[in-house]
């Protein structure tokens, strides 16, 4: 009976660790840590907060925010590749952060195929603006002083090749001018110091602008469309600079992990961003709800790592 007893507790024990689909059915059975690639206060942060209660009743489980800030996102990503891949671990993803710091620069930390995306869910134009008192009305007279003044405008945005970072760049080649760019930790800090007068351009994504557009001009958003909340700010294309800088955010997980568990996640995900009650949140606060689920995401990924790989080449 004894020996019966300890053979049938053996063949229960072998089935849990090589049955494939325990782990999944189990999942998630411990809170889960969602990591922020940037300080508090920005549309990741924003998104996160908005999303969290939902996905704590899809998941049935605690979620615990963390931000980890630095060097465009490629601190937090650094992170998240080597972590262990149960999916107790997320992190927010940006496009095309996540795509532009390996480009850029061989210590990034990671490898942006190392990170496994679970969804996309919104995505936000980025733009340009000056305080309420410069002298600028238009992209065009912003040029004309930065022709006349060059090396002179010092102007701030979220990290280095950042989506940001990227507007900055193709815009001062297009336009012919030199600026000055300092990067910052976040969208937070960075629209801080612009309101504190330390810079005097902003480069930044629609729904930060449009938080604060009673205290800056906004001169043009990089965007294929008017923006639809702001319709009479004109788009860099109808300013003359065929130039479009969307900044895409979602949610990725380390390597190797499971695809029943990422299957979990994305469903989660899906789930709430499909709320049309969290459509009209984002839309409100600027920006665009999309609903783009794991498989789709990694080809997206794709295609712009090979759309942004040779701008990168020139500008490093």
């Amino acid at each position: 009976m004894r020996r019966t007893f300890f053979a049938g507790i053996l063949v229960f024990a072998v089935f849990i660790v090589f049955n494939p689909v325990s782990h999944a059915q189990t999942y998630p059975n411990q809170p889960i840590t969602y990591q922020i690639p940037f300080k508090e206060g920005g549309p990741s942060d924003t998104e996160a907060k908005r999303m969290l209660p939902h996905l704590k009743e899809k998941l049935n489980t605690e979620i615990n925010i963390v931000h980890k800030a630095g060097a465009g996102g490629a601190l937090a990503w650094a992170e998240l590749v080597g972590q262990k891949p149960d999916g107790y671990f997320i992190s927010g993803i940006n496009i095309p952060h996540i795509i532009l710091q390996p480009l850029a620069r061989s210590g990034a930390g990671y490898e942006t195929e190392q990170i496994k995306p679970v969804v996309f869910f919104n995505s936000t134009p980025t733009g340009v603006a000056v305080h309420q008192d410069a002298p600028f009305q238009t992209l065009s007279d912003l040029v004309a002083y930065a022709k006349d003044n060059p090396n002179r405008l010092l102007s701030g945005g979220s990290g280095m090749w950042s989506g940001y970072h990227m507007l900055y760049l193709l815009f001062q080649e297009a336009a012919g001018i030199k600026m000055l760019y300092i990067p910052s930790k976040g969208d937070k800090p960075t629209t801080d110091a612009f309101l504190d007068g330390k810079t005097k351009v902003l480069w930044s994504n629609s729904a930060n602008l449009y938080q604060h557009r009673d205290q800056l001009k906004i001169l043009a958003f990089a965007s294929e469309a008017p923006f639809p909340l702001m319709p009479d700010v004109p788009t860099f294309r109808q300013a003359g600079y065929d130039i479009t800088v969307p900044v895409y955010r979602g949610i990725g997980v380390p390597p190797k992990t499971p695809e029943k568990v990422v299957s979990v996640l994305e469903k989660a995900f899906l789930a709430v961003v499909d709320n049309p009650e969290i459509q009209a949140e984002i839309k409100a606060d600027g920006g665009v709800p999309i609903s783009m689920g794991s498989e789709e995401a990694q080809e997206f990924i794709r295609q712009k790592r090979a759309d942004w790989a040779p701008v990168v080449e020139k500008f490093k």
